[in-house]
Formats: C-alpha cells, structure tokens, sequence
C-alpha cells in the first residue's frame, strides 16, 4: 500500500466477494460488518451509514457505490478504513442504478478522497470495472484500489456517446455559456436527477458539471446535443428541456462604455492604451500590484487529515462565497452576486477535486496539491479560443485562493492592505472579483489590468461601482511605477501617467463639470421622501461595512436600517473575538456620524453556514436552529457580539440592536435579559431592542412581540418564503417567491395593526422595501421606515414624493382583496 494510504485499514480481509443482497440496505449492512469485523467502526456507525443514504444518495454511478455515516457521528469510527463489498449480480441503489462494487466508507477525516483518484480513472474503464465486479481474486480488488502504481486509464469510446433520450438546442446567450449561464445549466441538471452529457460536435461533458461545461467553449449560436439517462428519464429530459429554455434569454449586463464621451486631453500625453471597461475619469496616484507567485510549503500530510483539511477549506470557502453574494446583491444588485455564486459552483468540480487528491495520494500536502491542481486547471481555461470562457480562468483562481487560504494562512496576502489614506489608481496584472466587491471607494477610484476583457467579470463589477476602469492594458502597465500622479479615463480605455500640470488642472476641471451635472440628477435622492400631502417616510440603507456607508449616504440614505453581522464570521477562518466586532462597530458608527444605526446580531443557519463554529448538520436547515435560535444556544457568540456593541455605543452614536428570526414572546424576552445583563455590566446606555419579522408566527403574535420589543422590522424576503412555502433559492420556484403576494401583505397589515396597539413603530429592510411597487404598497399599510440597497434608494423616494397617502391607502386595500401577486402588480401599474 502506498504511504500516503498507510493510515486506513485495506486489504484482503476488507474484500467480501459473491455477495447477493437482497437490498441496498441489506447490501450497506453487510460491507458495514466487513469494517466492523476489522475493528474500524463501532456496530451503531451501521444506523449512521443508512441515515447518510437516506439524506443523500451515494451511488457514483457505472455500478459503485460509496456508502459512508454521518458526519456528526465520526466519534463511532475507531480507525479509518475501507472495505469493498462484491456483488456480481448487482443490487437496485434506487432510481434504477445497479450497485455492483461497493466501496464502504469509514474515516474520521473523510478519508474516502483518498481512493478518488483510483476510483476516478476506473469510473471511466467500464471494462475494468465489470472485471472487478466478477473477478474471484481478492487481490485484484486490493490491487485496483491501493495498489503502488498509478494507472491513468483512457476514457472509452463509449463515455462519449449520446444517452438513449436526447434533445437539441442553441445557445443564446451573446456572451456564451459563460459561468452564470454554465452554472445555471449546472444546477439544473443535478436536480433533474439524471445523468445528463452536453456534446458539441466530438466534445462531451457531463452537464452537471459547470467546469466541464465551460470547456465545451460553447458560444453564441452554437448547436449542442443534450441527452440524459436514468429513472423516468423522458419526462425527467422533458423537464430538463423547458429548465434549460426559461434560462436562454441573454443575461443582462451592464453596458460597455462609449468612448465619445471621454475626456479630451489639452495637448499631447504619454500614454498607456487598453479595453475601455468602465467611464469617467479618476485622477490620483498608482498604486501598482506586483503579480509574483505565492509560494507554498509543501507539508505532507496523513491522507486521511490532508483530505479532512481539502473538505473543510472547501466548505469554508463556499460559505464566504455565498456571503459575499448576500452582501454583493445588497450593494451591487442580483446580477453582479451571481458572479460569487457561480464560483462557489466551481468548488463543487469533482475533476478539480479528484486532482488534487491525486496529488496527495502522491505525496503532496493539501495546500500544495490544491494550488496545483487549481493552476492547472485555470490554465486549460486560459487557453480556451474565447475571451469569454478564458476569463473565468480567473474566476477559478479567484475561488481557489480561498480555499488555499483556509489551507495555508501564511497565502492569503491581502495586497491592498497597506494602502494608505489618499486617491489611489489601482494597477495590478487582473483584480480578483471578490477583491473588486470590498473595493473602499474613498481609497481607490480607478483601476487599469493588464489582462482582462470588457466582458469579464473585473469589467462589470466596476461598471456597476461606477469605477473608471481600463482591462487589457498590457505589461507595460505593470512598468510603471507607484506613487506618481496619473490620469484615467475609463470611457477611451487611457491611462495617461505622470501628467503636466496643464493637463492635471484641465482633468480636475471636466470632472468637477461632470460632478455639478451629477449631483443635479442625485439631488432628489438626497431630500427626504415626503409625500404630496407631507407624511414622511424614513429611508435607510443595508450596510455591512464601514467603507460603503459614505457611498450609501449619497445615494440618499437617512442611516443604517439594516447592518449585517454574518461577514465578521464568514469571511473569517475563526470566529472573531470581541476586540475585532468592536473595532467595527466603532468605525460603524462614526461613519453613519450621529443617524441611526440598526445592527443586526448574527443570523446564521439556513443558507449561511460557517463551519468553523461546528453547527450541527441539519436535513432542514431553514427549518432548523438558525437567528435566535442560535444565539440563545450559543452564548459563546451571543455574549461578546453583545459586549461589541455595547461598548461601541458607550462612545455615543444613535445605536439599536435587532435581533433575527425571532418566533416567539419568550425569544425575545430572554434575548432582551441578556441584554440588560450585558449592558448593567459595563454600565452602558440603554439602547433600543428590535426583532426582525420573517416568520407567520411572529407576524400572528405581532401585538405580543411588540409589547416586548422598541421597534419591529419586517424581513420580507424570508417572510415570503416561509409564508407561501417557496425556497427562494430555487430556481425552478424564483417567479412563484413574489413578495406581493396578497398573503404577505396580509401579513404584513397584520404587524402594522398589532405593533400599533403598543405603539411601536414597524420598518422594513426587506427587498420588498427597494421595489417602487412595493414601497408604495408598505406605505398604504402604514409602515413608517424603509431600508434597501443604496442603488434602490433613488426610485422609491421618487414613487413616494410623487404620491399622496390617501391613494397609497386605497390602493393597499385594493391589494389586500386581490387574489394573486399579478392582480396586485396590475394595480400598481394602473395607479
């Protein structure tokens, strides 16, 4: 056995061959035995593996099966091993799918990886693998598995051929099958729950696979062949077919800058030209990012603790990408959030996983074989003859640094960090898009890359920050030395370094210009929302960090309604510690500078899921311990969030705390017993205490909840999803999560009138607060505050001053007595 195996249990004795279940169960009992017999497992790890089946099914597919527990229940495990079950005649995994090899799981690191490098060439030898199901040698099995060579097996004729049902289709999308539209696609064929392969021409990929589908290259007008197999497999592919058509529509994307409205310089200037990405002109110093390398010490692991540390590094680094798209959808909107989203999809690629356990099943250490395999893989991306799909090689690597910073801390360089207080001009060979979203706009005011297209996602994430950029400038750009002044002009793709200073003072000239025409068509986003007939209505932003609190103000925000915390613990490798939460609440509140700051506690659970804090794995997490009911559990994190914010408060500022998913009186009264105890402590100010709104029983006890509470805030997305039992992550589901919906307004009344008999006031940060409809119809209702993303903030003031508050009335009766979200749609539109 190879060393990097040394440490789990294989071999002969680990082999059951001519096995004849009766059922998978039965099958999963008995290779269960093998490794009890072994000594690995205790006899109740066999309940374990049964409820893992139950949860998610572990059929490979090509006839293996790769049963293993529970994650919760590893202290059943006594030493990591593996042990094979033969069953020539097969046994029915479900869905149709034959088991005959049996590869049974027992590790307390998730060691099962390292046998996914052998598994993954056999898985595609089907002659090979009908040998090992009929073999009558022990040792073969042994051999396939554990033996000391490593056998790279062609892929056969036959892996490339169209299943039995298939269909046909274009690509629409102008800019290809790129990683939104790949990921989209992705998704909708695992929940098919077929087995689905994409051909285009000789080239097949599995299509849920989103990597494996960015090869394909697919542009626009491309004709690919889509086919499918498994249970049901001609209404599952009919299914899949009227998925894959609601998903052609192009995506929309901000719009490419037009160069003829640049700025024209007063004479000639040196000058670096590149790809017009995003307009304006930025004018400060260069800050010039050096593009070297990260070396990493290549620390050998056992396998077995190599592949646990792979497993969470990956986990961790989903968690933050989906975080970093909540707080991306907030600030930048639904389209730029999905970039996050779809590179969390690109840490679900089995090829990319199964290299980099090549690596360490050869000796190599995680951190190492990752960044290995990542290179590798972004590189084959780069190579690709589209623009387009070579640019998500920088998604890849984007994604990828996570994970090798949760492998390795000493890799995760933030080269932004000493940037000093001024206006800089950022140069760098390409910005990851998870930098570009924490990019502080009172630092960095232009961008200029190397590399890069208008296309990519650098591109439009500056267009969407209002960020004068230029992609694609070349290496001369990275010659250029920091520190000096430079000009940017993001509508011609000029950067011009070193100006005179005729050329400085004609520069700062057309921006102030520019800036006079801009605030002309801010201005009435900065004055209060005041209806025709005088009835105010508060307007707030959802701000996170202290850096994009100016931007929210000037889009017209009157304060924080809604800060989130969950940031502090997901972008993080370990829970933060209360010196850290304070240092941002500090900065939190002189950045809001005397208005209202609402802080919400931790929300985790759900879609949130921060795995260095040990949560249990839940079969329904939104159903599960998530917001309150975490926190209440959890004192560990409760108590010095508290002692963060209470100390921050003690400086002065306009300060509440809100907590999330509150269902019941007795939630509330025992979160607000921890405040007190908190606050007596320290000897604090009293602050107010407010609930968020986002489940029916909390909107049904609203008269209760609010004799406990200072304020109420609806959270109308979760109080949708929770009240017309619709996953507003499912794609399939997204039209029928209509927050207008009779039923939520309903509700909705309902938190108006009870808070009203304690007189307490009820706001709203929600998304329903940054629709004009739906502002329009809170308002009719009675809600008195609303908090959105700043880019939102704009068009509702607009819907309200130009209203007047007995029309807003009338028409939320009118919703209230509508059957469906698109009767209340229509009245809106009508009024």
């Amino acid at each position: 056995m190879p060393p990097a195996l040394q440490d789990v249990a294989f071999g002969p004795a680990l082999v059951g061959l001519g096995a004849a279940p009766a059922s998978k169960e039965a099958a999963i009992g008995a290779a269960a035995r093998l490794l009890e017999d072994a000594g690995c497992i205790a006899p109740e790890y066999t309940r374990s593996m049964l409820h893992r089946e139950a949860v998610t099914g572990t059929f490979l597919g090509h006839g293996v099966a790769i049963p293993h527990g529970m994650g919760d229940d590893r202290h059943l495990i006594r030493r990591d091993g593996i042990a094979v079950l033969q069953v020539p005649g097969g046994v029915d995994w479900g869905a149709g799918q034959m088991a005959r090899l049996i590869v049974a799981i027992a590790a307390r690191g998730e060691a099962h990886v390292a046998i996914l490098r052998r598994l993954a060439a056999l898985m595609q030898d089907r002659d090979r693998l009908a040998s090992l199901a009929a073999t009558a040698e022990v040792l073969e099995i042994v051999e396939a598995l554990a033996g000391e060579e490593a056998r790279e097996l062609p892929q056969s004729d036959e892996a490339a051929a169209d299943f039995a049902h298939r269909f046909e289709m274009v690509v629409t999308d102008p800019a290809g099958l790129h990683a939104r539209p790949a990921a989209a696609w992705a998704e909708a064929a695992r929940q098919s729950g077929l087995r689905v392969r994409v051909r285009h021409g000789d080239e097949v990929a599995d299509g849920r696979n989103l990597v494996a589908l960015l090869h394909l290259g697919l542009r626009a007008g491309d004709r690919v062949v889509i086919s499918a197999e498994g249970e049901d497999d001609a209404a599952g592919l009919a299914r899949l077919r009227a998925r894959l058509a609601s998903l052609a529509a192009p995506a929309a994307q901000a719009p490419a800058p037009r160069s003829a409205r640049g700025w024209t310089p007063p004479g000639p200037l040196a000058v670096i030209g590149g790809i017009a990405a995003s307009p304006g002109l930025a004018i400060g110093r260069l800050h010039v990012m050096a593009g070297s390398a990260v070396e990493i010490a290549d620390e050998t692991l056992p396998l077995a603790e190599g592949a646990a540390r792979l497993e969470a590094a990956l986990a961790a680094a989903r968690a933050a990408l989906h975080a970093l798209a909540t707080t991306a959808s907030t600030r930048l909107g639904a389209g730029e959030a999905a970039i996050f989203r779809a590179q969390a999809e690109l840490l679900h690629d089995d090829e990319l996983i199964v290299a980099a356990c090549r690596r360490m099943v050869e000796g190599h250490g995680p951190a190492s074989a990752w960044q290995a395999a990542v290179g590798q893989r972004a590189a084959s991306l780069a190579a690709l003859d589209d623009p387009v799909l070579a640019g998500r090689a920088a998604d890849l690597r984007d994604a990828g640094r996570r994970v090798l910073a949760c492998l390795d801390p000493a890799s995760a360089v933030d080269g932004l960090a000493a940037l000093p207080e001024g206006e800089w001009i950022l140069v760098a060979p390409d910005l990851p898009p998870s930098e570009m979203a924490g990019l502080d706009p009172a630092r960095v005011v232009g961008l200029a890359t190397a590399a890069g297209g208008p296309a990519a996602h650098t591109a439009i994430l500056a267009r969407t920050l209002g960020l004068p950029a230029l992609v694609g400038g070349g290496d001369a750009l990275l010659g250029l030395p920091s520190g000096v002044m430079a000009i940017l002009d993001g509508a011609t793709g000029c950067l011009y370094p070193d100006p005179p200073a005729a050329a400085l003072d004609a520069a700062i000239a057309w921006r102030a210009s520019s800036r006079v025409r801009q605030a002309v068509a801010a201005r009435a986003a900065a004055a209060p929302a005041v209806t025709q007939d005088g009835q105010r209505i508060g307007i707030a932003a959802n701000v996170d960090r202290p850096g994009l609190v100016a931007a929210a103000l000037a889009a017209g925000g009157e304060g924080v309604g809604l800060m989130r915390t969950e940031f502090l613990f997901l972008d993080a490798a370990a829970p933060p510690d209360e010196a850290a939460q304070l240092e941002v609440y500090r900065a939190m509140i002189a950045a809001v500078d005397g208005r209202r700051l609402v802080i919400r506690a931790l929300d985790l659970g759900g879609d949130k899921q921060a795995p260095h804090l040990g949560l249990k794995r839940e079969a329904n997490p939104f159903l599960g311990v998530r917001g309150a009911r975490l926190l209440l559990r959890r004192p560990d994190l409760l108590e010095p969030q508290l002692r963060a914010i209470y100390r921050a408060a003690m400086a002065g500022g306009d300060v509440a705390v809100m907590f999330p998913m509150v269902t019941s009186v007795d939630e509330i009264v025992r979160l607000r017993a921890a405040c007190e105890r908190v606050r007596a402590a320290l000897g604090a100010p009293v602050l107010p205490v407010g609930i968020m709104i986002e489940v029916p029983a909390a909107a049904v006890m609203a008269d209760r909840l609010a004799a406990q509470c200072d304020f109420l805030s609806i959270g109308t997305n979760d109080l949708t999803q929770y009240t017309l039992a619709t996953d507003r992550q499912n794609p399939d589901l997204a039209a029928a999560a209509d927050s207008l919906h009779p039923a939520v307004l309903r509700l909705v009344a309902q938190v108006v009138t009870g808070a009203a008999t304690r007189g307490c006031p009820v706001s709203v940060c929600g998304g329903m607060a940054g629709d004009p409809a739906g502002a329009a119809l809170l308002a009719g209702l009675g809600v008195t505050a609303l908090s959105m993303a700043p880019p939102d903030i704009a068009a509702v003031k607009a819907r309200l001053c130009g209203a007047r508050v007995e029309a807003l009335r009338a028409l939320a009766a009118r919703a209230l007595a509508a059957a469906t979200a698109d009767e209340v749609r229509a009245l809106e539109a009508g009024a």
